[in-house]
């Protein structure tokens, strides 16, 4: 049974075009585009019409870094699989990349098969899997070839975080030597763990145990410093490197350089950094934990660098590091020592519709919301063009989004399962209406019609920007 979409008369906007299109789904695919009005629109015929006048037509998001159920400093993320999805749904993501985790003493296939298990039959959208690389030895580095060969392309490791993910450098040159030869891609948290663990013994002995505590120890120059050391790794090892969530303006610098040089090196940034600062770790009462998460958030005035940086392409791509902690319970085992609040801020949900509120502020054009949110994260890892954009043969992960309908983003009416939101309060323009999965409505005119396990795993391509 062939079933057909036809959605008329909105601005279908992606990361290369606008044009006020009809757009044809057949079977869970874009079937055509045709000029609105035209005899080519007008000969589409379907069994559901949706009707876009006044509205955006525009590919479902593609949120490539999250973290659904991690286990995290003795505690889980708060959003599962499905609850998570189902969040990012809501906000106009179609497709998620998380992060299957290696323990230290275990094997990539049995960390990865753990995070199967986790989300199959229970994801609203589509998703797909990174693997974290938390012990380098000489089996790891056989599997990195067998994942990649099975669509896991994308491998990250942590420069922070000693005694739990933490790899010294000669670990680090090792998995990046491999990805060299079986086309992966090494993703990096870039801070100086081992330095930070020694500011933050000294802050804690001298009482200094608040969440504000938290930003001024992991220091925006160990940032630097380490994003410039995975730089120089990489470029001895012949490797790409893709460094994850890009807080500050001299790390912002490091990729900027080593792109002048050449250097196949991509850069990501997440909107608690381009819209909340150390003043929110500095909240009265605690409440600052809220705000808690690696790298932290930096003073106001690094939002500049990361937003021209989206600009001129230095960074590439915005996505969440949704890794949701509730306040009550989670965030608190950090009361009297912020060492031990669970690093993490929810997002999934609202990071389209910040970006969109970025657009009528002046840092982005539409276009660029569309590359940075949906097209670059799809070819960074392999996803494209079957995510990312609207085009024949393209999923059919759709948005209709209002651009004019107003909201006020809260915990009291977010979908994320958290007590709490990081942007309580904040007013934005524009808003998610309806979206389709693979040509299947999950979102409905603001009511969720979707359920768990409509969403399948997605194997990927190496990243297409090295081909």
């Amino acid at each position: 049974m062939s079933s057909r979409t036809v959605i008329r008369g909105g601005l279908v906007i992606t990361a290369s075009d606008e044009i006020h299109a009809d757009v044809l789904i057949e079977d869970g695919r874009i079937a055509a585009l045709a000029a609105s009005g035209t005899t080519a629109a007008t000969a589409f015929t379907a069994e559901r019409v949706i009707d876009a006048t006044g509205k955006y037509v525009i590919p479902g998001g593609v949120d490539a870094h999250t973290h659904m159920e991690l286990p995290f400093g003795g505690t889980f993320a708060s959003d599962t699989f499905e609850t998570g999805t189902r969040a990012a749904a809501w906000g106009g993501t179609t497709t998620i990349v998380d992060f299957a985790v290696q323990s230290v003493g275990h094997t990539l296939r049995e960390g990865l098969d753990t995070w199967h298990a986790k989300a199959e039959g229970n994801c609203a959208i589509d998703y797909a899997f990174h693997m974290i690389v938390s012990d380098v030895n000489d089996e790891t580095l056989k599997e990195m070839d067998l994942l990649v060969e099975e669509g896991v392309t994308s491998f990250k490791q942590f420069m922070a975080y000693p005694g739990v993910f933490y790899s010294d450098d000669g670990q680090i040159l090792r998995a990046m030597q491999r990805s060299a030869e079986n086309g992966g891609l090494i993703m990096m948290h870039a801070e100086n763990g081992i330095a930070i663990d020694v500011l933050v013994a000294q802050a804690l002995a001298r009482g200094e145990t608040d969440p504000r505590y938290h930003g001024e120890v992991r220091k925006a120059l160990l940032e630097a410093e380490a994003t410039h050391r995975a730089i120089r790794l990489a470029q001895v090892a012949g490797a790409p490197l893709y460094v994850v969530h890009v807080s500050a303006t001299e790390a912002v610098a490091e990729l900027a350089r080593a792109r002048d040089e050449g250097l196949p090196v991509f850069g990501e940034t997440c909107p608690q950094y381009l819209f909340l600062s150390t003043d929110n770790l500095a909240e009265p009462d605690f409440e600052g934990a809220k705000y808690v998460c690696s790298t932290p958030l930096r003073p106001k005035e690094h939002q500049a660098a990361l937003w021209k940086g989206l600009r001129t392409n230095d960074l590439q791509v915005v996505s969440t590091d949704h890794c949701p902690f509730c306040f009550v319970g989670q965030k608190e085992l950090g009361r009297g020592d912020f060492s031990k609040i669970p690093n993490g801020l929810p997002g999934v949900e609202n990071r389209m519709d910040l970006l969109h509120q970025a657009v009528l502020d002046g840092h982005l054009t539409r276009r660029r919301w569309i590359e940075i949110a949906c097209a670059t994260p799809a070819r960074m890892f392999g996803l494209y063009p079957k995510k990312g954009t609207i085009a024949p043969g393209a999923d059919a992960d759709v948005v209709i989004y209002d651009p004019h309908a107003e909201q006020v983003m809260s915990a009291a009416t977010h979908h994320m399962n958290v007590d709490y939101s990081a942007y309580e309060g904040r007013r934005t323009t524009g808003r998610v209406e309806t979206v389709l999965s693979r040509g299947v409505p999950v979102i409905t005119e603001r009511e969720y019609t979707g359920h768990a396990g409509h969403g399948v795993y997605t194997p990927r391509s190496t990243c297409q920007y090295l081909n």
